[in-house]
Parts: structure tokens; C-alpha cells; sequence
């Protein structure tokens, strides 16, 4: 992969990693800020289930973050832009698209095609 293209995808990733780390830092200040207690138990149940949508969202994006820090680790390492399964060098347009993916088209497609049979 051309080290102009790398560049970019790294650069991608560390504003991605910012945006979900602030992302963060907000639900837990928001959260805190609207702990007050509802008398009325409905709206306290509208709080309780916007907390959980928000947790959950929070929960996923974490998840992503993990995935984003190993593609950074990757570039470091200079293994960053390769296939899992098969070693090939995955497509340009693929990385753009979803640059924490670590598999290629082809073998994505393989993998999910065997977990959709189990």
C-alpha cells in the first residue's frame, strides 16, 4: 500500500479513535448530569430506557474502539493492509470503506457464507 493512502487510513482511524472517546467522556458527564430523581414513574422509566440505549450504543463503539486501536497497532507494525485468512494484500477501496476490517472481500464473503450454514 503507498504510504500517501496508509497515511490517510491512519489518519482516519486516530480521528475515529478521538470521536468515540469523547463520545464517551459525554454519556457519562450527561448521565450524571440527569441522574435527578423523576417523581413521576414514567418518566423515570423514559430515563431508564434512554440510559440503556445509550449504554449499549456506548458498548458497541467500545467494542469498535478495541478493533480500532489494533488497526493502528497494525500500521505500526507495518502488517496493516493484509488478509487474516489468506495474506493477500486487501483492496484500497475495502480499507477506505472499513479500515478496521482485517480480511479481504473474499474471504469475508467465505466466512460469513460458513456462519450462515451453522
Amino acid at each position: 500500500m503507498r504510504a500517501a493512502k496508509l497515511e490517510k487510513i491512519k489518519t482516519r482511524l486516530e480521528e475515529l479513535q478521538t470521536e468515540i472517546r469523547g463520545e464517551s467522556v459525554e454519556t457519562v458527564q450527561g448521565m450524571q448530569e440527569e441522574s435527578t430523581l423523576y417523581p413521576d414513574p414514567n418518566d423515570r422509566a423514559s430515563l431508564e430506557t434512554e440510559h440503556i440505549n445509550n449504554l449499549r450504543i456506548r458498548d458497541r463503539e467500545r467494542k469498535l474502539l478495541e478493533k480500532v486501536d489494533e488497526a493502528l497497532e497494525r500500521v505500526e507494525k507495518k502488517t496493516f493492509g493484509y488478509c487474516d485468512e489468506c495474506g493477500n494484500e486487501i483492496d484500497e477501496e475495502r480499507l477506505l470503506i472499513r479500515p478496521v476490517t482485517t480480511y479481504c472481500i473474499i474471504c469475508k464473503e467465505s466466512l460469513e457464507a460458513v456462519e450462515k450454514n451453522e
